[in-house]
């Protein structure tokens, strides 16, 4: 079926959840090594609403986070992306009004021409698709492999540059990565960012393409989207893995995902302790490090030695106690621990996460499906923090 000549996609100005808006513009038609995609579902990260809230309404103060950025901040119920406050990257420049969101799962409905110039990296034959290939998106396209680069984050969809909360899109190639039969649209959808991110998180410090396995002890913070991801990648790799909550029945649900220690953090405030008790007092060989100012001192008193702490979020504050301003020097040489900002990840390495997920059989946990029409109700969901895992936005029915 030919794509149709006008095509549906919402727009932010980045001024406030409540401006989002529906746009109709025409169909985009690929060129030179780029492919349409009749987008099929969408996830959501809480980058996504960084642009989409506006800051300063008269509502509730909520902490929040951005998944793949180091920095948080305490905001009115107006969010990031969406909001504007997803501001902390300075090589990065954002336009007027975005199509937001990052993360999708859709079908090649159109191929344009294929280059000869094979010599470019990102005109590899490779990267060729065709009709029918069902694909997810890369958070940073030309992030193909090795180090992120400041000129690989002009390149993040849903800001600065347009993103897949759209009926149709135009990729390039090499933005693009064919998915396992195995997992349903939504599931795919959930893996370009979160996933990605725990992958890195886990693996990003070991040589010779080695993964996590067993005799580590993992500890995940909560139970958002990276959190969940890493808890199923460790689980299934043979790892232990710790998860933290407030909520009982949250860690309930963990326990099915392969957690073998649970810890609520309301009932048990020491929780760095509760890590070391159930790790003889070695601690963890790697935290997810999501919550920031209010979690990270934490996470230094039991990490074990030589451990790695991934910082990924910022849910619980930007700025430490004032009462509690260690150098973070200090903590770092107290337990000989790596203290590492990750930033999502290459092409290469998200084509070798699929592997595993594939090899593993592991299924992204997706919390609540919306309609494409309900994509403002979808993001003051996940802005609320009650889910589990990912918030999907269902494109296509």
């Amino acid at each position: 079926m030919a794509p149709p000549q006008k095509i549906k996609q919402w727009l932010t100005g980045q001024d406030g959840l409540d401006k989002l808006k529906m746009d109709e513009v025409d169909c985009p038609m690929p060129g030179e090594d780029e492919v349409l995609v009749e987008v099929h579902s969408v996830s959501l990260n809480y980058r996504d609403t960084e642009g989409t809230f506006r800051h300063g309404s008269p509502s509730r103060n909520l902490p929040l986070r951005c998944d793949r950025c180091k920095y948080m901040t305490l905001i009115t119920w107006h969010s990031l992306v969406c909001m504007g406050l997803y501001n902390h990257h300075n090589s990065v420049s954002h336009p007027p009004a975005i199509v937001p969101c990052s993360d999708m799962c859709g079908i090649v409905v159109a191929v344009g021409p294929s280059s000869s110039n094979t010599s470019d990296p990102y005109k590899s034959p490779s990267f060729r698709l065709k009709e029918g290939d069902r694909v997810i998106s890369t958070f940073a396209p030309t992030h193909l492999t090795g180090q992120i680069a400041a000129s690989d984050l002009g390149s993040g969809l849903g800001g600065p540059a347009p993103g897949v909360l759209t009926q149709y899109r135009v990729f390039p190639t090499y933005g693009l990565v064919k998915v396992p039969e195995y997992m349903s649209t939504d599931e795919a959808a959930c893996l370009p960012i979160a996933a990605m991110t725990a992958w890195m998180s886990l693996n990003c410090m070991r040589p010779n393409n080695e993964v996590i396995g067993k005799g580590e002890t993992i500890v995940c913070q909560g139970t958002g989207g990276v959190s969940i991801s890493a808890a199923q990648i460790a689980a299934a790799a043979g790892a232990d893995v710790i998860v933290t909550s407030s909520s009982d029945e949250k860690l309930e649900k963990a326990k099915k995902l392969g957690a073998k220690t649970t810890i609520n953090y309301r009932t048990i405030p020491d929780w760095d302790a509760a890590v070391l008790s159930a790790t003889e007092d070695c601690g963890a060989d790697i935290i997810i490090e999501v919550g920031g100012a209010q979690t990270l001192r934490k996470s230094f008193e039991c990490v074990r030695f030589g451990g790695l702490i991934a910082c990924i979020g910022y849910l619980s504050g930007k700025q430490d106690d004032a009462s509690d301003r260690t150098n973070t020097n200090l903590l770092c040489l107290k337990r000989n621990v790596t203290l590492k900002g990750i930033l999502n990840g290459p092409r290469d390495e998200l084509e070798r996460m699929l592997a595993f997920y594939e090899e593993k059989r592991i299924k992204p946990v997706v919390d609540r499906v919306f309609g494409f029409e309900e994509a403002g109700e979808a993001l003051r969901y996940l802005f609320g923090g009650g889910h589990f895992g990912k918030v999907v936005i269902k494109v296509k029915e």
